[in-house]
């Protein structure tokens, strides 16, 4: 049976997302927090569909941007002279790595000692 047409909106109002909502998305999608839970926390809660709608350009970049600001604070640590930066950098970056050498000097005397067998006493 059809419905009847009353002039009333059915289901819930056209969802429209917030400046404070944008921020909140970036910033939860940067630290890796699942679509599922940032959906929760936007407004009342939306569903993760209309959460991919309206956010798909924080959704696809708080991420990399995210990392490129971890990363060049990095960097500028590195060049500042912070040895761990340094060495992080050459580890990740770079592919170096700490290897320990160990060298012995001196003579290298082997006894060798034989063992008679019982029977043969």
């Amino acid at each position: 049976m059809a419905r009847k047409a009353t002039g009333k909106p059915n289901g819930r109002p056209v969802f429209k997302p917030t400046e404070d909502d944008r921020k909140t998305v970036s910033l939860m999608a940067a630290v890796g927090i699942p679509h599922e839970g940032i959906a929760i926390c936007i407004q009342d809660g939306i569903d993760d569909k209309t959460l991919r709608k309206h956010f798909q350009h924080e959704l696809a970049t708080s991420k990399i941007k995210a990392d490129t600001k971890v990363a060049g604070s990095m960097f500028q640590a590195a060049i500042s002279g912070n040895v761990n930066a340094q060495k992080w950098w050459t580890s990740a970056r770079m592919g170096w790595k700490e290897t320990n050498v160990q060298e012995h000097s001196g003579n290298l005397v082997i006894k060798m000692v034989r063992f008679a067998d019982q029977d043969s006493e």
